[in-house]
């Protein structure tokens, strides 16, 4: 392709130019590559690329550039992308292969009728199918550009990109051209050998501003995500050193300048190539190279260069500005209003100036997109205004408008006319909704719905645009699926405060069920289940409607979740053929998963609940309905988990987070559960480093969902002894009251506390966040056996360091606690919420349960903690080794010494491959009590041999004096070796002294300790 000549040196960049020719070379070789280039503002990203594009270009590489535009909260779905596609619609050479990918005719303005349009209509009839078509089209076609040559694909200013585009750019990374063999993009591309990897020439290199990005910026979650792919890797462009910016300042002006002229320039550009170009334009040649009272902000530098222009440029330049970063030749001739003479006049002098760029398609772009805005801020208010409108009625009178309905929405709103602003929001709407744009789709309908009262009712679009109810129930629905649910709940309850008592009562049962399902997402069960009540009682059931099956469908749900299960299943079974004669499809889907759920003794679990579940997921997918294929798949999976079929449960899984990828519903609530759930998966098959990078990517996501995102890494930390766990675990607990957050908390905090021996605070623990999860019925939550077995530890470990005292009182209360305990873990495990049994992962935290229940009362039991162990054998490494830990403990105070030693060797090889110290330590203690070999290096012991020797009849809980008689010792002397191990063990008394020494090995417990 054409290359813009490059007129500025490029200075101290030799080791990235050197690393970008390295992937472009590996590209050339076909092993496809990413790069993602971060950098502040005026860093140089933007000359870097240029001068690899360059070099890529002279080699024989076809370069497509694409941008992305600042345009505050308008977006303008698959720009960047729309830009590279009318390059290569542009030029001759590529026709035949944009014509073997029709689909991407959408995006150059496709209408029905106008040729190819199959993707265009599969957008508006199947949504989301059209959606991944057009991913799939895209990537097609650049693979089948790289046929033709390779090509470098450059995009820039991410940091402004919409979120389509971010999803096309994940798909490509991803799923696409970087990842995909060539045969899977192409049917008939030829032979491929299975798994060998994708061998397309191409390489994408993409910028964006680094200091732009806050905390809850859009681009940071696709970063997270992307940096984590083999073929992705990250190049921060850092600033440059003193010594460059001088040789740059220095190469750039060809007039000798002043040492400390040069030296300013140095000190103000701190290492910023744009900075100190801009300071350096900016000095007064008549003074002697100085820049005297220039000011030190850089919008101030950038304006000082502007008004050295002429008025005439500086008038075009402002009109620019208003238009974007980037301008067309005849929209900015036709706003500015001069003869086309003295316009080229104008910006011959700006792109002297170097203030404008020239592009080769009939564009100019602002040099840098900081020069722009401090153009634009210079405007006076209505100056601004009256060319904003300016620029709205030219874009109106152009082709295509529903392309140009975004930017002549944002003008509108500028140039503060309102009516048109809104008609504008409403249409660009509707287009960013055919794209398959949900962000976009509700920034547009919220910009409309607050013009909406300041618009004249006689000036507002009639039909659906025209009801505000519709509208914000319109809203809410793009707010859901963009993954923004407290949004979607409050929009909902505004649509439900705006009907009125004549209302149609089908719109008032819409609006009710789709706030019932908003107020599900966000847990609020009770308030979710009367508004579906309402819903269901606004409609006649006979004949059926089809908002009636949607109600019904919804009502199911709610149901279900406040343990209403006989309404639930009749509403389900009577809607379930009323969407069959109907022809709901994706209704009928909703509610043969519900249905699945419940029946059957185990529902997702047995045989004929995965039919119905797999069933479900090919009618929602038949019906393009992608939230309620989410839900199948989520269902499918969590019935593997439940099953213990952990590998089986990754696959479904990876299968929904990439359906989910596609249909951009990643922060939904299914695919966010999803999510949660692979993290559990991982954690269980200790695998959990994994884990761990998994979810400091999902914490990047969800950063309003954080007890999805942190809780199995919560419980890595709390494994391997990381001390600030449990401040974390608390932190989750605080704010408004989440079911996920709570239960993550409430799991990590319960185990912290019986890891440091503390039984009061556990089974307070437990039962606060039992209280605060059980259902509006009374149901037991599921991890209530979890909950109640990790407690139990701590209970048990206190009965047995009373009996080793003598303190039966005290190892009496705690067994009662103990029963407790095990009592509200069977009640959960046996007779879950749906009322039935729990699967294999339940069971087993009941045999643990059992085990430490037995332990508490009596002392350790073999056959209770051989159970426990050959349940934990579906796959959970690190309970399997606690269990083994225990079973040793038990083995050997029957006199199983081999069997205990093999058990004890096992559990110590996992907890140093997990990196488990806690349980290590307590595993070697172990071994040494009991003079077992479980795997570990003797420890040298802190007490002194006189005592251990005190420490052996503390433990019998003797007095100082008993002590002294027993070796023959004052009892003062007694005293001060009591002391010496306090302090040693860190423990403040007696009973903690002993309770510590037995977990470390210190001391082994009497034969007849456990009765």
């Amino acid at each position: 392709m054409p290359q813009t000549l490059i007129t500025t040196p490029l200075i101290g960049r030799e080791d990235e130019v050197a690393r970008l020719s390295r992937v472009l070379e590996r590209a050339r070789g076909g092993e496809p590559r990413g790069v993602l280039l971060a950098g502040d503002a005026g860093v140089g990203k933007t000359r870097l690329l240029d001068e690899v594009a360059d070099r890529a270009a002279r080699a024989g590489t076809t370069v497509l550039t694409g941008h992305c535009v600042d345009l505050g909260d308008v977006g303008l779905p698959y720009l960047p992308f729309t830009e590279v596609l009318g390059v290569l619609a542009a030029d001759a050479r590529f026709a035949d292969v944009l014509a073997a990918h029709p689909v991407v005719d959408r995006l150059l303005g496709a209408r029905p009728g106008a040729g190819h349009d199959d993707g265009g209509a599969a957008a508006r009839s199947g949504g989301e199918g059209g959606r991944l078509r057009l991913f799939d089209g895209m990537a097609g076609l650049l693979a089948d550009l790289s046929d033709i040559a390779p090509l470098l694909l450059v995009l820039e200013d991410l940091h402004w990109a919409d979120q389509s585009s971010r999803d096309l750019l994940r798909f490509l990374l991803s799923r696409g051209v970087l990842q995909l063999p060539r045969s899977r993009l192409h049917p008939n591309g030829g032979d491929h050998v299975p798994g060998a990897p994708p061998t397309h020439r191409l390489a994408v290199f993409a910028s964006y501003r680094a200091d732009d990005l806050h905390r809850r910026h859009p681009l940071r979650p696709l970063l997270a995500e992307l940096v984590r792919l083999p073929s992705v890797e990250r190049l921060e462009l850092r600033p440059m050193a003193d010594g460059e910016v001088t040789r740059l300042v220095r190469a750039l002006e060809d007039r000798p300048l002043p040492e400390a002229t040069v030296r300013g320039i140095v000190e103000r550009a701190e290492g910023n190539a744009f900075y100190a170009q801009e300071l350096l334009a900016a000095t007064d040649p008549e003074a002697g190279g100085e820049a005297g009272g220039v000011p030190s902000g850089l919008a101030d530098v950038l304006l000082i260069r502007f008004e050295q222009l002429t008025e005439m440029a500086q008038q075009v330049l402002r009109t620019a500005a208003v238009a974007g970063r980037r301008v067309e030749h005849h929209l900015l001739r036709d706003a500015v209003g001069l003869p086309e003479e003295e316009l080229e006049s104008a910006l011959r002098e700006a792109v002297g100036r170097q203030l404008l760029v020239a592009g080769e398609d009939g564009t100019y772009a602002f040099r840098h997109a900081l020069a722009r805005e401090a153009v634009y801020a210079d405007l006076l208010p209505g100056e601004r205004a009256r060319l904003h409108g300016a620029f709205a009625k030219l874009l109106a009178g152009r082709g295509h408008p529903a392309e140009t309905a975004a930017e002549r929405a944002h003008h509108y709103r500028a140039g503060h006319d309102l009516a048109r602003a809104l008609a504008a929001s409403l249409e660009a709407a509707d287009h960013a909704q055919l794209l398959g744009a949900p962000a976009e789709e509700l920034r547009h309908l919220e910009a409309a719905l607050d013009l909406w009262s300041a618009v004249d009712p006689a000036a507002r679009p009639a039909g659906e645009g025209g009801d505000r109810v519709t509208l914000t129930l319109r809203a809410s629905a793009a707010a859901a699926h963009a993954g923004e649910l407290h949004r979607a709940v409050s929009l909902t309850r505004a649509a439900l405060a705006g009907i009125g008592q004549d209302a149609d009562s089908e719109l008032a049962a819409r609006v009710r069920y789709t706030l019932a399902g908003n107020l599900l997402s966000v847990d609020s069960l009770g308030a979710a289940f009367a508004y579906s009540s309402e819903a269901l009682a606004l409609i006649p059931a006979d004949p059926p409607s089809r908002t009636w099956v949607w109600a019904a469908a919804t009502h199911v749900v709610t149901a279900r979740q406040v343990g209403e299960y006989d309404t639930a299943l009749e509403v389900a079974r009577r809607a379930l053929g009323a969407a069959e004669r109907l022809g709901v499809t994706d209704a009928r889907a909703d509610l043969l998963i519900s249905l699945a759920v419940m029946e059957g003794g185990g529902g997702r679990r047995t045989p004929e609940g995965r039919a119905k579940l797999r069933a479900a997921r090919e009618l929602a997918r038949g019906s393009g309905n992608a939230p309620v294929e989410m839900r199948a798949l989520f269902n499918l999976a969590v019935g593997c988990f439940e099953s213990g079929e952990l590998e089986e449960c990754l696959s479904w899984i990876g299968e929904g987070l990439d359906r989910a990828r596609r249909a951009g519903l990643l922060s939904s609530p299914y695919p966010t559960e999803m999510r949660y759930l692979r993290l559990l998966v991982l954690y269980t098959l200790g695998r959990w480093d994994e884990c761990v990078r998994a979810a400091e990517a999902d914490a990047e996501v969800l950063p309003a969902a954080a007890g999805y995102a942190a809780a199995p890494a919560l419980y890595v930390g709390l494994a391997r002894g990381d001390r600030h766990a449990v401040e974390r675990a608390r932190a989750l607990r605080e704010g408004r009251f989440d079911w996920m957050a709570t239960l993550a908390a409430g799991i990590a905090l319960t185990d912290a506390a019986a890891l440091r021996g503390d039984a009061e605070g556990a089974v307070a623990c437990v039962r606060e966040t039992v209280a605060a999860l059980t259902d509006e019925a009374g149901t037991l939550p599921d991890v209530t056996v979890r909950l109640a077995a990790l407690a139990l530890s701590a209970v048990g470990d206190r009965a047995a360091e009373l009996r080793l005292t003598g303190d039966t009182a005290g190892a009496r209360h705690w067994a009662d606690v103990a029963g407790d305990l095990v009592e509200s873990a069977r009640t959960s495990a046996v007779r879950g919420r749906d009322g039935a049994p729990q699967g294999p992962e339940g069971m087993a935290w009941l045999a643990r349960a059992e085990a430490e229940w037995t332990r508490a009362v009596s002392g350790p039991d073999a056959a209770a903690w051989a159970a426990a162990v050959a349940a934990f054998g579906f796959g959970d490494a690190y309970e399997l080794a606690r269990c083994r830990f225990r079973y040793a403990e038990a083995l050997l105070a029957a006199g199983r010494r081999e069997e205990a030693a093999a058990e004890a060797v096992a559990a110590r090889e996992t907890a140093g491959r997990l990196g488990a110290t806690p349980l290590a330590e307590r595993l070697d203690g172990l071994a040494r009590r009991g003079r077992l070999s479980a795997g570990a290096p003797e420890r040298p012991s802190p007490l002194t041999a006189r005592e251990q020797d005190v420490l052996r009849l503390l433990a019998r809980g003797l007095s100082n004096r008993q002590i002294g008689e027993a070796l023959f010792i004052t009892g003062k002397t007694a005293s001060v070796h009591v002391s010496n191990i306090l302090a040693k063990l860190g423990a403040a008394g007696r009973t903690e002294a002993v309770a510590i020494a037995y977990r470390r090995g210190l001391v082994t417990a009497e034969p007849t300790a456990s009765g």
